[in-house]
């Protein structure tokens, strides 16, 4: 399976990528993971990326590309992978196109998980870290089993500063603007696939595999 996951920020998108890349045992590749590579390792590309975010510049979408194609070309993506974080606009996705129809293959589907913006905005204020591990919980949906105390590791939970209503419907709004076209140019192109993502994390699953295998829902 060759996969582009895309999903605004609190609609699951990570928890459904670790699911999918264990289900068909392909590499969850996030671009923001490949960039710290590259940087902390020192390669060439790395250092052409750094070079641009230490002026407090944008990457301009060549040297991403190159990076993803870089990425792409490691044995283990031979029998797929799941692609998170890019494309975020159609000049990425066709040069995507480009670089896979140099590697004679192809996408087979965009996962597009939807929720209500409503339910993003809750799921974001009521989110809570551990401090010493990184582990997510939800006041509501997901609650540590002693408030303010992680399971795993009895570190301090906390609630980001950028968890508040107003920076949650920003982000969300600035996603929806910048993605609308992407996804519109992979509708037209029948990869799409959009899924509910307001229920339960186990039937999202469910249905995105669903989806991909061709049970259409």
């Amino acid at each position: 399976m060759r996969l582009i996951l895309l999903g605004p920020p609190g609609a699951g998108k990570g928890t459904q990528a670790v699911s999918i890349s264990e289900k068909y045992k392909i590499p969850h590749i996030s671009t923001g993971d490949i960039f710290r590579y590259n940087i902390k390792m020192q390669t060439e590309l790395g250092k052409k990326a750094k070079g641009y975010m230490d002026q407090g510049l944008l990457v301009p979408d060549e040297v991403v590309v190159e990076i993803v194609e870089d990425r792409l070309k490691n044995q283990d993506c031979k029998a797929g992978f799941l692609l998170d974080g890019f494309p975020r606009t159609v000049n990425q996705a066709k040069a995507l196109e480009a670089v896979l129809s140099k590697m004679n293959t192809g996408l087979d589907k965009v996962v597009n998980i939807e929720v209500d913006k409503d339910i993003l905005v809750q799921r974001a204020v009521g989110r809570r870290i551990c401090k010493n591990c990184g582990a997510t919980y939800h006041v509501e949906f997901n609650p540590p089993e002693k408030s303010g105390i992680c399971d795993k590791c009895s570190g301090e939970l906390y609630q980001r500063d950028d968890d508040n209503e107003k920076t949650v419907g920003k982000r969300i709004e600035v996603y929806v603007e910048e993605t609308k076209p992407l996804i519109d140019f992979y509708r037209e192109k029948n990869k799409l696939v959009t899924i509910d993502g307001k229920n339960d994390i186990n039937i999202v699953f469910d249905e995105i595999i669903e989806a991909l295998e061709g049970n259409s829902l």
